[in-house]
């Protein structure tokens, strides 16, 4: 199996803003063909200008990653399109913040459908297309808060968590059943995209605290370093791909001392602590 991009067709999932936009720039830029889908219509549609401003083939489809009928319609609509499908990126995702008796069901739900579900549902739908092209690969994107956990964010680790679990045991069977498809998982830190900033939160608190207190303390790296990041674990067929010295560092902690580690960022979220939603106690 080859390592470049040049023809290759690649899916991304979420193109419509921040890493999703970022890869199907830069992957347009080293001559891939792309199948770009959100539920922002004008976000997908700007993407689409600047990847076809690069020379790209573009082809843009509004697509709600929860709907798995959708999904497989979708699946096979750009295999139709483009004769082949060779990498998929599975980027939709969204914020949560609040604890465990804050959340509403619904909430908790919502987060794993989205998170969790949308990247099964894409992975189920455009994975015979990635083993019969001979040249496959699966990037599903999870999270630093797939490796490590915080208060507040029991749904979006449980989300980001599963979808580690599952993209690591997928790349074990293609292993196994010795599929021409290889498995990446991604983890980003905190990168300044607009995920905060549009994150459910849990009735009672601000959700513009909440986006304040990660654009100043945990916005770290831009949508482009994530995406090149993500790119080049890819031609380098890292199976796991750390975004951020800090990704590598947390993750390192967490593995040498576990339980030090939840107590650290118990301690630390004090400093991270979300005012309540204005007119509420």
């Amino acid at each position: 199996m080859s390592t470049g991009f040049t023809g290759k067709v690649a899916v991304i999932t979420g193109a419509g803003s921040g890493i999703g936009r970022a890869l199907a720039v830069n992957l347009a830029g080293r001559g891939a063909r792309l199948a770009l889908s959100d539920v922002d219509r004008d976000g997908l549609e700007a993407t689409a200008v600047r990847c076809e401003a690069r020379g790209a083939d573009v082809r843009e489809d509004l697509l709600d990653v929860t709907e798995r009928e959708a999904v497989l319609a979708y699946a096979a609509e750009v295999k139709a399109h483009f004769g082949t499908v060779h990498q998929l990126y599975s980027n939709a995702g969204i914020a949560y913040y609040g604890e465990v008796w804050r959340e509403a069901f619904k909430d908790i739900e919502r987060v794993l459908d989205v998170n969790f579900w949308g990247v099964v549902n894409a992975t189920k739908a455009f994975l015979p297309h990635l083993i019969e092209s001979g040249d496959g690969h699966v990037v599903n994107v999870s999270s630093l808060f797939g490796l490590i956990t915080l208060p507040a964010q029991s749904s979006y680790s449980a989300s980001k968590f599963a979808v580690r679990g599952f993209t690591e045991s997928l790349r074990q069977e293609m292993l196994v059943a010795r599929h021409p498809v290889r498995v990446s998982c991604v983890h980003p830190g905190g990168i300044k995209t607009s995920v905060a900033r549009n994150a459910m939160v849990a009735d009672g608190l601000d959700p513009d605290s909440v986006a304040r207190i990660f654009d100043r303390r945990m916005a770290l790296h831009s949508p482009e370093m994530a995406a090149e990041t993500i790119v080049e674990g890819v031609r380098r067929q890292r199976a796991r791909i750390l975004i951020g010295g800090e990704a590598k560092l947390f993750d390192l902690l967490n593995r040498v001392a576990p339980t030090g580690s939840q107590r650290f960022w118990a301690w630390y979220s004090r400093f991270l602590a979300v005012a309540p939603r204005k007119g509420t106690a």
